[in-house]
């Protein structure tokens, strides 16, 4: 199936063959999906959903927020990332979705004064000039905003090019800026990379969290993921947290962080506005 003759224009579409109608049928979907995302982002539908991060020991405490972009189509519903994200990982949209949500996360920390808040971001960013300036820009307009931002690196994007993100890391760490790696222990890392990452935070991959409780292959290994973040001082947090037997199993084992539905949904209003226990610590 050829969309067109210019293979700039159609940068998103990936060469694949056709198996049957189905294939043909999916992969056109897709890339009608891909076509609305980038629609959406020529005319900037998009907003950030927010999921606490509270305090093991206090979970009435919120240690910050994650901030997750949410791409709208023309009626103003959100778009399932799974159903495009992989596609425009690797293209300029996958970049302009980065800023969008830097640029995003960084209006609301200048809102909120109070406000800790991380939002992802992949490797090949560090690369993208729009990227680097939206947050240069940020960083000017308020000095306070590096030491409340968190950005969020996934295991696999980190490795695509390790060097490139030391470097950037160490550079935004001097100003204030906390790195978490995300997915940690989903297989990417090596871990003689770990002390030269020097990452502040790592996030408990969640195939290893949900049904802790009741899961001892997983009790062992998340136990030795928690060991070896705090041999290297990183904090760490534990994603996909579902039910209060895992998060006691967790708060025992030492995790510093819990994060997932038992304590609170994405919500696209700001949750600090509504509730007394979701004020940032």
């Amino acid at each position: 199936m050829n969309f067109t003759s210019d293979p700039m224009q159609r940068a998103d579409v990936p060469e694949s063959g056709f198996e049957s109608p189905l294939d043909a049928a999916n992969d056109l979907r897709r890339q009608e999906t891909v076509d609305m995302v980038r629609e959406a982002l020529d005319d900037r539908r998009a907003l950030l959903a927010y999921q606490p991060i509270v305090q093991a020991r206090m979970t009435n405490r919120i240690a910050y927020y994650e901030g997750f972009i949410r791409i709208l189509d023309r009626n103003g519903r959100v778009l399932p990332a799974r159903d495009f994200m992989d596609a425009v990982e690797r293209t300029e949209s996958g970049r302009r979705i980065d800023c969008l949500a830097l640029e995003l996360s960084l209006l609301a920390l200048a809102r909120e004064p109070g406000l800790r808040l991380a939002v992802n971001m992949s490797a090949r960013s560090i690369g993208y000039p729009a990227w680097l300036a939206t947050l240069e820009r940020g960083l000017r307009n308020d000095p306070t905003i590096a030491e409340r931002l968190i950005l969020e690196i996934t295991e696999s994007s980190a490795m695509i090019m390790p060097d490139l993100v030391t470097v950037f890391m160490t550079d935004m760490q001097s100003r204030g800026i906390c790195f978490a790696l995300d997915d940690f222990g989903a297989g990417y890392t090596a871990f003689r990379y770990l002390k030269e990452f020097y990452f502040d935070i790592v996030k408990i991959d969640g195939q290893f969290i949900r049904g802790i409780a009741d899961n001892p292959d997983n009790q062992v290994l998340t136990q030795a993921l928690v060991t070896i973040a705090r041999q290297f001082d990183m904090f760490t947090v534990a994603e996909s947290v579902e039910t209060a037997e895992d998060a006691r199993f967790l708060v025992d084992i030492g995790v510093d962080c819990l994060q997932g539905y038992f304590y609170g949904i994405p919500s696209t209003e700001a949750p600090w506005q509504h509730s007394k226990l979701a004020r940032p610590a």
